[in-house]
């Protein structure tokens, strides 16, 4: 009895190993599996371009698992002056290769912090469409030209016969003259221009020739300027673009003016319901200009320092963390005050080029104030470590402690390319 025992245990001790390893084998496969889609993820999130401040080691953020390593024979000494270019090897736990980098070595960026309100007065290039509607004829009968020549919400009108359309009242004087004579008219949809040929109805309600359509050529409100460079004159501010309210579309800018505003109260803001800041303008006298209203800002010229700036070092995408940080904001008159805020998430990706990162607000006066983020706070600066960082963007709808904020370098990008253009043209 005793050998047949020990033949059986034998058995048993094998069949334990060889279940443990198929076990183990197994989660390793799927550990290595899961890295490897974690990493092609990774890969289609982060930027194949950064900057890098001279004088800096690069990393993302405080990112353990992502770490950076130079696959140039060179040592990164040589690539120490602003301007000269090397690339890096992202690897998660340093052991998979995520994705190679380029980057790009720049003088560390230094602006004036702003957080004050502005004003903005703009008016469109060409009118927006912002609906359709029915006329009715002189025999009684509604009719829609506009809507039955193709003519859509969000398209913006340019041109009316060959001749260039700036405001609703031209629009309104053409199509009354040229009465029930068809007429071309040109519009922008999207990145697309289209030739559609429209005839006006003379309405019974008073006799004049319409399209029936509802047209906006200009746009007024209040927002935060975020920071103004001083070796160009030129600002950034919003953090993201003035949309039409009825469209949602970006507002086609023509013109526009900077002019001093002031903060005369607050709506605070609950779950379901965004609040504001209630603004005026102090002066009609502009003092600046608007040269773009891009998705990710406005940006324009200042024709002096704004009041109440201070120099600040910028941070660069990848330096931005999780952690504690303070936005300058206004919330009476003037002047900026710092408020306590915490970023919970900081994304990379492009994918979303105004939300890189999550801020929930943690101050708890400005919570009694504001109930948290609301409209009029877009543009407000991000202070992480000394350095500006972004600019809140949005707020979050049902819960207004929280928001979305953008890289004060994507900003930057846009911002140094205006001061580009306006110094050519102005050459």
């Amino acid at each position: 009895m005793k050998p047949i025992f020990v033949f059986s245990g034998r058995i048993s001790h094998r069949r334990f190993f060889y279940e443990s390893w198929r076990i183990f084998s197994a989660l390793f496969s799927v550990l290595v599996m899961g890295s490897l889609c974690f990493a092609l993820y990774l890969s289609s999130q982060l930027p194949d371009r950064y900057y890098l401040a001279k004088g800096e080691t690069f990393s993302i953020g405080d990112n353990k698992m992502i770490q950076a390593v130079s696959n140039s024979s060179y040592p990164l000494s040589v690539y120490s002056s602003a301007g000269n270019t090397f690339q890096m090897d992202l690897k998660l736990f340093g052991l998979i290769n995520i994705k190679d980098v380029n980057v790009q070595v720049v003088d560390r960026r230094v602006v004036s912090l702003c957080g004050t309100p502005f004003g903005i007065k703009m008016v469109t290039d060409g009118v927006m469409v912002v609906g359709t509607g029915n006329v009715t004829d002189m025999q009684s009968q509604s009719v829609n030209p506009a809507k039955e020549a193709g003519i859509q919400e969000g398209d913006v009108i340019l041109s009316v016969n060959g001749e260039k359309i700036s405001s609703k009242k031209q629009l309104t004087k053409l199509v009354s003259t040229c009465g029930a004579t068809p007429i071309s008219i040109t519009v922008r949809r999207g990145n697309d221009l289209q030739n559609l040929t429209v005839s006006p109805v003379k309405s019974s309600m008073d006799n004049d020739y319409h399209l029936g359509l509802w047209v906006r050529d200009s746009s007024a409100g209040i927002g935060t300027m975020t920071f103004f460079d001083p070796n160009n004159g030129c600002f950034a501010g919003l953090g993201h673009a003035i949309c039409d309210v009825d469209t949602g579309q970006i507002m086609p800018l023509s013109q526009g003016e900077i002019v001093e505003a002031s903060i005369i109260g607050v709506q605070a803001g609950s779950a379901g319901s965004p609040g504001q800041l209630q603004g005026a303008f102090v002066a009609d006298s502009p003092v600046g200009q608007l040269y773009q209203n891009s998705y990710n800002g406005v940006y324009g010229k200042l024709s002096s320092l704004p009041p109440y700036s201070q120099t600040i070092p910028m941070a660069q995408s990848q330096e931005v963390k999780e952690g504690p940080v303070q936005i300058m904001t206004t919330v009476e008159g003037e002047k900026p005050r710092l408020f306590d805020a915490y970023i919970e998430k900081v994304s990379l990706s492009q994918d979303e080029p105004t939300k890189n990162m999550v801020l929930r607000i943690t101050d708890p006066e400005l919570l009694e104030l504001s109930g948290g983020i609301v409209q009029g706070m877009s543009g407000s600066p991000i202070i992480q470590d000394g350095m500006l960082v972004g600019a809140v963007t949005h707020v979050f709808v049902n819960d207004p402690t929280r928001g979305y904020g953008i890289f004060a370098e994507n900003m930057d990008n846009t911002l140094l390319t205006v001061a580009a253009q306006t110094n050519q043209n102005a050459a």
